[in-house]
């Protein structure tokens, strides 16, 4: 396999882990915490896993150690879409497991969930291992989107599991890949197996966390590659001064990674979607808040400017987020057509008013075929554009009542998929490896029904600490598919916390002036303000702690 230069260079580094992985098996106890509940719901999520609820926090400190040297044959996953530092979640379990026995099995699984279905999987071996450290990618093993939550499917899982003599799953992923995770859980638990499940949080979204889950691995690394690129249109446009340019950035359930970018980039303008909730604005609302800001810039001569449009900003906007509801449940149903003509004769009243003001392409983008939970697929709506269109007829009109005198040249962008494959950050380098090897402490101590969880993660690698979050603690229920089901609840934007807060401090300044930052590259060598700062969220985040 021919490398780069820079790949060869991230195959020797080693990543930082905290003190306590340093330790040997025999020095690493586990103090436990208190017993758990579900962030709501709690008498439904109780029922639903009466094997694995209410199990308690856990961290693992130095102390004595269970000293057992049962063989573990573990079989790891990859599931959703690609985050990085996936690999050396994977490189971090396959040598705790070996440091443990070396008669110990790692089975790769390929292609996500359907690979442990079809009974595909690879052997993988130090020399696999170690051609993929610090690598960005799946591509290991690859990853899928099939989901695990059907009693046969379980069935499956369990046989080959048997076939195997496969005593643990490992499944890195977001946070419907960790809720199936929860769900095998309990299976195996309801059926005596002694077949653990540990899951990996896994998302470049970011909304995968709480107290304990400060962050999914990947966040750091996606953002600051969506900042460089952002850096990098900032000087353009401030070298032509003539163009508006209007970014969606990944994110559907919630406006971390905008608002990040935001921080690292201070653009003139950022939409954050938990906050166009709260105030119940209208897209009306929105479009005269943008125009705005041009119409204000173009006063100073400056008749360009940057736009940072959060992904999934559509269902955020109180309107549009009932009308996809009514449409997600109106397409749900058997013999549905997704044709215009059709939903509008489903839609109530209140809903195709509002769906029939939208732009004919908008219309479309909203019948595309629905994503793998019945909901629209987000991604594929072009808001951005949207947006454009309604700012151009307003400025126009505004034009014509003698009250903007500017121009408005604006350029649409999307990056999404240029972020997830990403070279892996220092941080998400040892995150990640620290990941993998903590899921293996879990599964040495006889957890399931856990996330690997490290914290503290905005103090050096060496004061990071380790543990067990359990998964039921983090859900709740929710419509899919029209039935109410068992799921992760998605961490959103706090608009009173730190980060926030620091960002709507700043933005009417970032708004009118060009106080454009512009971060470069992410680095890999050199000091540790440039190779090895934590976000800027897990920075404000922590401040006061």
């Amino acid at each position: 396999m021919n490398i780069s230069n820079l790949q060869a260079e991230r195959l020797k580094y080693m990543p930082k882990v905290p003190k306590i992985l340093k330790e040997n098996f025999s020095n690493i106890c586990v103090q436990y915490g208190n017993k758990t509940e579900s962030k709501s719901d709690t008498e439904a999520i109780k029922k639903l896993f009466p094997n694995t609820y209410g199990l308690p926090e856990i961290i693992f400190k130095k102390g004595k150690g269970d000293d057992e040297k049962n063989i573990h044959n573990v079989g790891v996953i990859l599931s959703g879409g690609q985050a990085p530092g996936g690999h050396n979640v994977i490189c971090g379990l396959f040598d705790a497991l070996k440091k443990a026995d070396n008669n110990n099995k790692l089975y790769g699984f390929l292609g996500g969930p359907s690979g442990i279905l079809d009974d595909k999987y690879i052997i993988l071996t130090k020399d696999i291992i170690d051609s993929y450290r610090n690598t960005g990618g799946f591509d290991m093993i690859q990853s899928g989107r099939t989901k695990l939550e059907t009693e046969e499917q379980f069935d499956i899982c369990l046989k080959v599991c048997k076939k195997h003599d496969i005593t643990s799953i490992v499944i890195i992923g977001g946070d419907d890949s960790n809720t199936n995770a929860a769900i095998l859980a309990e299976y195996f638990k309801s059926k005596n197996a002694n077949i653990s499940v540990i899951g990996c949080p896994k998302t470049i979204d970011g909304d995968l966390k709480n107290d304990k889950i400060e962050t999914s691995f990947g966040f750091d690394t996606a953002c600051k590659t969506y900042s460089e690129l952002i850096g990098n249109i900032q000087r353009d446009a401030n070298s032509s001064r003539k163009y508006w340019h209007f970014i969606r950035l990944m994110g559907r359930s919630a406006s971390h990674i905008a608002l990040e970018c935001a921080l690292q980039t201070q653009p003139n303008i950022c939409l954050i979607g938990e906050e166009i909730f709260e105030k119940n604005l209208k897209l009306s609302d929105i479009v005269d808040y943008i125009s705005d800001i041009i119409v204000k810039r173009s006063e100073k001569g400056l008749n360009y400017g940057i736009c940072l449009v959060p992904e999934g900003l559509i269902e955020f906007i109180p309107s549009l987020n009932h009308l996809i509801y009514e449409l997600n449940d109106i397409l749900s149903k058997d013999g549905a057509e997704s044709t215009i003509s059709y939903v509008c004769s489903n839609l109530s009243d209140t809903d195709k008013a509002v769906f029939l003001t939208l732009p004919e392409e908008i219309k479309k983008q909203l019948l595309m075929e629905r994503d793998p939970h019945g909901n629209v697929q987000v991604s594929l709506i072009e808001t951005e554009k949207l947006l454009i269109s309604l700012i151009s007829d307003k400025l126009n009109n505004l034009k014509e009542q003698g009250k903007y005198k500017g121009k408005f040249v604006p350029h649409s962008h999307f990056f999404g998929y240029e972020g997830r494959c990403a070279f892996p950050s220092n941080f998400d380098s040892d995150y990640c490896y620290s990941l993998g090897y903590n899921a293996f402490l879990l599964i040495k101590n006889g957890f399931t029904g856990y996330l690997s969880s490290i914290s503290n993660l905005s103090d050096s690698s060496d004061n990071w600490i380790c543990g067990g979050t359990p998964i039921t603690m983090m859900m709740n229920l929710e419509q899919r598919h029209g039935k109410s089901k068992p799921v992760i609840k998605k961490a959103l934007v706090e608009l009173d916390g730190n980060v926030f807060g620091f960002f709507k401090e700043n933005r009417d300044k970032w708004a009118i002036n060009n106080d454009y930052t512009y971060p470069g590259s992410i680095q890999y060598f050199g000091p540790d303000i440039i190779c090895n700062a934590t976000t800027k969220t897990l920075e404000l985040e922590n401040i006061h702690k």
